[in-house]
């Protein structure tokens, strides 16, 4: 079994046992690379990397496919994501590139290999920061074009302000919310226009900014105070995890206590929940995947539950929110390998890759529907998305319950919201 240890050093490579190989293979094996966030303060995304990757190897096997896994960190930086990109193109000769976590990763990989004409399948970054960002003007829509090579599947910020609105709707407020937002890809995606001033505007919320922020910062008694004279009943935001640590352990030694914190990011990871203590009970967040998505893999025919119940086993940690979408990264990968003539090919496999249509452990994959703005059908293809509050239990761990769903009915609630105070 592949130690986690040994897959996350840079540049580490897996391959499939020699085996016969499919005629369109010719022979060859597949080179695929893989960046994600494996070191940093964005690690958290990573933890099931490993897992994910040994499960594709031997699930391509069984499908007589030999395929090399080639592992790249971005280290949370995207200057090292665009270098590892490279990389992986030009040194490794890679056929395909999986990428994922925030856009701080996703966006320079991409970008990158649109240029190199390379496919890539991305995941685990709202589309808008994910499309938006990579626009050479992304403040004029009217200049933005599709892409012919990069495709990526997630929800968008419309999905997660409606979740966090429908939450904010089950309990009385003054409906005053206090926004934190960093000075990034999804900070500065969040605080814009296509973000979640309007929307919140138009709902009857009144916005509390006090401007972007730099990641890991030290003293957040600005942005507290500022909350605190506006009497913001709410707090939401999308820290990176050790700045919302940070932020909310000051927030409750100054006085700020809201009814509900609603966070992005920072507040997925059951060990981010944990390091507040008790101070993390019923915090809310957006929850794009858990045991109780009712999906099944394309790859092992695994339930969410069951693919997350061998990963702790696997892992001897909880479960986490990244599995299910880095396992479909390469649902997709696979499926289109199996589809073509020649998946050496970069002009066939972008196609191929584009005209997925797949059940996967994330719900449906299909690109080219109306559900996003139609220059970026052809690139974006968008998951359901759920509310979640976490819960503390007896033994101290953490419990991640639904207890939104109004935009996929299809995932069953497992509890009822709570607020703060």
């Amino acid at each position: 079994m592949l130690s986690r240890r040994s897959f996350l050093k840079t540049g580490a490579a897996v391959t499939a046992s020699a085996i016969a190989l499919p005629a369109f293979a010719k022979g060859t094996t597949i080179k695929i690379g893989y960046v994600s966030p494996q070191s940093g303060p964005l690690s958290a995304f990573a933890q099931a990397d490993a897992y994910v990757i040994e499960s594709f190897i031997k699930a391509a096997a069984a499908e007589g496919i030999s395929v090399e896994v080639i592992a790249k960190d971005s280290q949370s930086n995207p200057n090292r994501a665009a270098e590892v990109a490279r990389e992986l193109i030009v040194r490794d000769e890679v056929h395909m590139i999986c990428v994922a976590s925030t856009p701080e990763t996703t966006n320079p990989v991409c970008t990158i290999a649109e240029a190199e004409e390379i496919p890539v399948i991305s995941s685990v970054a709202p589309w808008q920061p994910w499309f938006i960002g990579q626009q050479g003007n992304p403040a004029d829509p009217a200049s933005w074009q599709a892409f012919d090579y990069v495709h990526h599947f997630f929800w968008g910020l419309e999905d997660n302000v409606q979740v966090f609105m429908n939450m904010w709707d089950k309990f009385d407020s003054n409906k005053s919310v206090g926004a934190l937002w960093p000075n990034d890809g999804d900070g500065n995606a969040w605080a814009s226009e296509v973000g979640m001033p309007s929307a919140l505007a138009a709902a009857g919320y009144k916005l509390t900014d006090p401007g972007r922020y730099q990641n890991l910062t030290d003293d957040f008694s600005a942005q507290i105070n500022a909350f605190k004279q506006a009497e913001a009943d709410i707090m939401v935001g999308i820290p990176i995890p050790p700045d919302f640590t940070t932020f909310w352990t000051q927030a409750k030694q100054q006085g700020f206590n809201p009814k509900m914190v609603s966070v992005a990011k920072a507040l997925l990871f059951p060990e981010s929940v944990a390091a507040l203590g008790e101070l993390g009970h019923n915090m809310t967040c957006e929850v794009w995947w858990s045991p109780n998505h009712p999906f099944n893999s394309s790859l092992t025919g695994q339930s969410c539950a069951d693919l997350a119940g061998e990963f702790e086993d696997y892992a001897k940690r909880q479960w986490t929110m990244p599995l299910g979408f880095v396992h479909a990264l390469f649902e997709v990968a696979l499926h289109a390998i199996k589809r073509a003539e020649d998946p050496t090919d970069g002009d066939e496999m972008a196609e191929l890759i584009g005209a997925t249509s797949l059940d996967t452990a994330v719900g449906r994959i299909e690109w080219n529907r109306d559900n996003v703005p139609p220059v970026a059908q052809k690139n974006i293809s968008k998951t359901p998305l759920v509310g979640g509050q976490w819960r503390i239990q007896d033994d101290g761990k953490f419990d991640l319950v639904i207890v939104e769903n109004g935009l996929a009915p299809e995932i069953p609630l497992t509890g009822e919201l709570q607020t703060l105070s």
